[in-house]
């Protein structure tokens, strides 16, 4: 059996200001969460389209994907691509699902989990490790996964991720644009039929979490591989400034068919062409590479936090000046934590299991 050449499993240079970018889209994810809890009617949410940050990701993820493993993924072959995808992303996984079922089971502020069979409990919770889809649970709103809801969006990244290395990263360019188009239209068939893009986390919207993830991820690699990358001096935080505009834009029910898709099919790739080429004072340097390496800890650890706050919102009633104060020690408290799981769980497990793998 021929010998893998380990030197292709190594992590290609990052984009600084691309993985500050990710950390900023991660804390507007989160505050989203906060205010929707807060306030049902998104129009009174300042945040209201909070959630596009997981189609930036998801751009984000393909021109990632495309940048690291296009020139290496026929070397590699596609089991060694999943081993690496799986020990970059999984063990965060793992964490936030006992993390989940720890809220569930001991939420001080409310929650009823005597209402479900031990037996139904322990199948949710081992297929969340499994990232398989199983929306039971009523009172978790029918979430694809019941005790991490954010996981949703992971599970549709495996599934570009399957797709990219047996087919997507074979295929001409005059294929992935045509395949991109049709993408496009999906996202605008989704959009016009639910009146926005907010799908893709229910069992109910499960198909709008395809469209979504289709379109987002083949354009980051069409970026990648047309060198759409363009050169500028916005630096960091004028880009940050851009990013954060998508999602303050104002909801309008009337409006959202057709002015989320536009800023998921133009404005993100280009944010993404924008934060590729842009250049990146020393200074900010390290900023942009914690906020980066922050982003996925807190993206999959926060939502256990999320389930507690809205049993105790519906509880305590608190007002605006107490809940402005809540977000924001909770956006400290989540980032630290998250942090935290970073330094002590995360990356150190990620360093056994490749250096197993490299022994293997």
């Amino acid at each position: 059996m021929e010998k893998l050449d380990t030197s292709i499993l190594k992590t290609k240079q990052h984009f600084e200001v691309l993985d500050g970018l990710r950390g900023v889209a991660a804390l507007a994810v989160v505050t989203f969460h906060f205010m929707e809890i807060a306030y049902s009617d998104y129009s009174q949410n300042f945040i209201g389209h909070g959630f596009l940050a997981v189609d930036f990701f998801f751009c984000l993820s393909g021109f990632v994907i495309a940048y690291a493993y296009d020139d290496r993924i026929t070397k590699m072959g596609a089991w060694e691509f999943f081993k690496s995808r799986l020990i970059r992303l999984h063990p965060l996984v793992i964490f936030g699902s006992v993390l989940g079922l720890l809220a569930f089971l001991f939420d001080p502020f409310g929650g009823h989990p005597e209402l479900h069979s031990a037996g139904k409990i322990a199948l949710v919770f081992v297929l969340s490790l499994l990232l398989i889809p199983f929306p039971v649970v009523a009172d978790r709103a029918f979430n694809l996964f019941s005790f991490n809801a954010p996981a949703w969006s992971l599970f549709w990244e495996y599934v570009a991720n399957i797709f990219y290395a047996l087919i997507i990263c074979r295929l001409r360019k005059s294929v992935l644009i045509v395949l991109t188009v049709i993408s496009a239209a999906a996202i605008f068939y989704v959009a016009h039929r639910a009146g926005n893009l907010m799908g893709g986390w229910s069992g109910g919207t499960f198909w709008d979490g395809c469209a979504r993830v289709s379109y987002s991820f083949l354009t980051g690699m069409l970026i990648y591989r047309l060198n759409l990358i363009i050169k500028n001096k916005l630096g960091f935080i004028g880009l940050s400034i851009l990013l954060v505009l998508a999602f303050l834009m104002p909801f309008s029910n009337n409006w959202n068919w057709f002015s989320e898709p536009i800023v998921v099919i133009l404005y993100f790739p280009l944010m993404v062409a924008l934060g590729a080429g842009a250049a990146l004072t020393p200074g900010l340097k390290k900023v942009c590479m914690l906020s980066g390496k922050l982003s996925y800890p807190l993206y999959m650890t926060h939502y256990a936090v999320m389930w507690m706050f809205g049993n105790y919102y519906a509880s305590h009633k608190p007002g605006t000046g107490q809940l402005t104060l809540i977000i924001i020690v909770g956006l400290i408290v989540l980032s630290a934590f998250a942090y935290l799981v970073m330094v002590v769980y995360d990356t150190p497990i990620r360093k056994y299991l490749s250096a197993k793998r490299q022994k293997a």
